[in-house]
């Protein structure tokens, strides 16, 4: 089990947050709290990159503005709006989520983790990033970027080598989420790691969090151009 100091995990909380108050990016579904916009985004996001998402994001809702309109299209046309976006299988988990919500809910997601994660497709990381994005609760998330993030910051590249499975990590990003102000910080968690604790180059000469990152300075960060999603 990963513990990190207290006055480090505070440190990390207010840089991240002055850092996304200065470079987050402004992305369309920042500007929503709805549920199933959220969702939709986020089951897009998964592996894919944000500048093929934000297009078909305005599309798909607005040929499915709601939950019940998702539920009531026909899967064949559903994939179809998807296209090109690929790895087809989330626009068919996508309606099925529609439909068992309307099923089983009245049309609104629901607000636990359980809940969320006895629907079709909805693991751990899109359950969490529901909760905090549309009902603004404390939850967690841990996607590639995030992991990457936390891995470099708190665990350091021997350690990191030496963990097995997610638990670790996901102990960590609980650990981490400051009360009242996951929304801001797992969206800042996320754009940290695809713009400047990138996978390749990463910016660590200027970063707010190199005083006490345990990977500062064994990741070569200097010696080539950055590279941003």
């Amino acid at each position: 089990m990963v513990k990190p100091d207290r006055r480090v995990v505070r440190a990390f909380q207010r840089r991240l947050l002055a850092w996304y108050a200065r470079h987050g990016r402004d992305l369309p579904w920042r500007r929503t709290r709805d549920p199933y916009r959220v969702l939709v985004s986020e089951i897009m996001l998964q592996q894919t990159q944000v500048d093929r998402v934000v297009p078909k994001y305005h599309q798909f809702l607005e040929r499915y503005p709601t939950l019940e309109d998702l539920a009531s299209a026909r899967a064949r046309d559903v994939r179809r709006l998807w296209y090109p976006l690929g790895y087809n299988i989330r626009p068919v988990r996508l309606h099925q989520i529609a439909r068992e919500t309307v099923a089983r809910y009245g049309g609104r997601l629901p607000d636990t983790a359980g809940g969320l994660r006895n629907l079709p497709g909805i693991g751990r990381y899109t359950a969490g990033a529901v909760l905090s994005f549309a009902y603004g609760q404390d939850a967690a998330i841990l996607d590639t970027n995030v992991r990457r993030v936390l891995s470099r910051v708190f665990i350091g590249p021997r350690r990191a080598r030496r963990l097995r499975g997610e638990k670790a990590y996901w102990d960590l990003a609980e650990a981490l989420v400051p009360p009242g102000r996951a929304y801001d910080f797992n969206q800042a968690l996320m754009d940290f790691g695809a713009t400047w604790c990138s996978p390749r180059a990463p910016h660590c000469t200027p970063c707010p969090m190199k005083r006490f990152c345990a990977s500062y300075p064994v990741v070569s960060c200097s010696s080539s151009k950055s590279r941003r999603r």
